[in-house]
Parts: C-alpha cells; structure tokens; sequence
C-alpha cells in the first residue's frame, strides 16, 4: 500500500471520527459542563462547533499536504501545540490592555481563515518555518477562544486535551484533501477550496456570516 493510501484512509477516519462528535446525543450534550468526562466532551465538541474554527483548522492540514514534505505533518503538529498555550492565556482570561480581547481574537479567527485559505488557493509554498509561524501566530487566536468559553465546572485539562484532539482530526481531514494535488483536477479543486476557505472568512470579518 503507497504511503498516499495509507494517509487517505487516515484522513477517512479523521473525518469520520469527527463527524461522530458533531452527532452527540442530547443527552451527552446536556452535561458536558461538568466533571472531568464532562470536559473531555465539551472540549471535543467546541472546535466544531463553529464554520470559521473547522475552516481554518480543515486549512492547516490542506497547505501543510500542499507544502508536502515535512511540512504536512509540521503544521499539523504546531497548531494544536500554540493552541494549547493559547487555551491556557483563555482559561486565565488575559486581557489585552487598551483593546476590547473579545473583538480581537474574533477578528483573529477570522484573518486566519483568509489567510490559510489564501495560501492554499495561490499555491503558496514559503520555507518552512516561515509557515510554521504563520500557522503557530494564528493557532493561539483559536486557542484562546476555546479556553474563553471553558465550562465553568468542567476540568480544564480534559477540556484542553478534548479540543487538541478533535483539532487534530479536522488537520487529517484537511491533510486528506490537500493529498489531491497529486493529480492536475485535484490541485484544482484544492486550490478552489482554498478559496471557498477564505471567502468564507471574509464573510466572518464582515458579519456576513
């Protein structure tokens, strides 16, 4: 089996495994703000939980397979690591002195989706620790909001390892679709998803969405 197989399955089964955590039952859902499996599963749950988080995280698994190399397993790991630094400045509330952090991090969020949708559709191929940067940079946006909105009696840790998890399945999903560019039709729609990415982020910034 090619190594393009074998992480095509996998990306299968990242999106498999985080379409099942959008479909928790109600049951479920009404006490995931307690506890320490009450926090895994709202910490699963929040990456999903909104178009602009899954765009941009379905997009740092898309450009780190366009990138190829080490790169399709580098970003993938860097965002969930800032991510988590980012979810503890959340959890803490760190406040941006002079500056409304709420309306800050919002337009983070939604900056990252154009700009990772961006590279994606320019074919953009810049050394590799500059990517990485660039996707560690936005990282602590997302992470900060999944802190913010920490459940107040779920346990922090299994919160935080809840949505490094499921973040980390949205980057296989996008690793699996960015492997499509091995083929002249798939880099085409890759590159147009790149854009649907951005536009979609576009839309956040200016409400549109």
């Amino acid at each position: 089996m090619t190594t393009q197989r074998k992480l095509s399955k996998l990306a299968v089964l990242g999106l498999f495994g985080t379409w099942l955590f959008t479909l928790m039952p109600l049951t479920a859902a009404a006490h995931t703000g307690t506890g320490n499996v009450g926090g895994l599963l709202s910490g699963m749950k929040h990456p999903v939980s909104g178009l602009d988080h899954i765009v941009a995280m379905v997009a740092v698994g898309i450009w780190g397979a366009f990138i190829g190399g080490r790169a399709m397993w580098l970003l993938p790991v860097v965002f969930p690591v800032v991510m988590a630094f980012g979810g503890g400045l959340g959890v803490l509330a760190v406040q941006l002195p002079g500056i409304e952090t709420a309306k800050v991090i919002e337009t983070g969020i939604a900056v990252s989706a154009i700009t990772l949708g961006a590279m994606v559709a320019l074919a953009a191929r810049p050394p590799l620790w500059v990517a990485a940067v660039i996707v560690g940079f936005f990282a602590i946006f997302h992470g900060y909001a999944h802190g913010a909105e920490l459940p107040a009696a779920a346990n922090a840790l299994t919160y935080a390892v809840g949505f490094v998890v499921v973040t980390g399945l949205l980057h296989l999903c996008g690793i699996g679709v960015g492997l499509l560019v091995h083929w002249p039709w798939g880099r085409i729609a890759v590159r147009a998803g790149g854009g649907v990415i951005a536009g979609i982020g576009v839309g956040f910034l200016f409400g549109l969405i």
